[in-house]
Parts: C-alpha cells; sequence; structure tokens
C-alpha cells in the first residue's frame, strides 16, 4: 500500500515536467539546430588545412 501511494506521488510530481519536456525539448533543438550547422562547417575547413599540412609527409612516404 506504501509503494502504491508512493506511485501515486511520484506521478503527481513529475507529471508536468515530462510534459514540459515534450515541449521544450523541439524548441531546444531548433535554437541549437545552426550551432550543429556551423560546428560541421568549422569541423571540415579544419580536415581541409589538417590535410593540407599533412600532404607533404604522404607524399613523402610517412602515411600509415
Amino acid at each position: 500500500m506504501v509503494a502504491f501511494l508512493l506511485w501515486l506521488i511520484l506521478l503527481l510530481v513529475c507529471w508536468p515536467l515530462a510534459i514540459l519536456a515534450l515541449i521544450l525539448y523541439p524548441l531546444l533543438w531548433l535554437l541549437l539546430l545552426p550551432f550543429r550547422i556551423l560546428g560541421f562547417a568549422v569541423e571540415g575547413a579544419f580536415g581541409i588545412v589538417r590535410g593540407l599540412f599533412l600532404l607533404p609527409g604522404r607524399i613523402l612516404g610517412g602515411g600509415r
């Protein structure tokens, strides 16, 4: 009986948090989307620069 009452209290306390999370998660994902795209672009630029710096070593046979 005590466990059932604890489950009821948990249900009453947590359902607003669950609904809030369902509403806020997509909004937060949309807000962070430009930063993800920017991260991909910066990672690609660093990859190009890294490739340019490592190219002489690969040409001379220092590759894996």
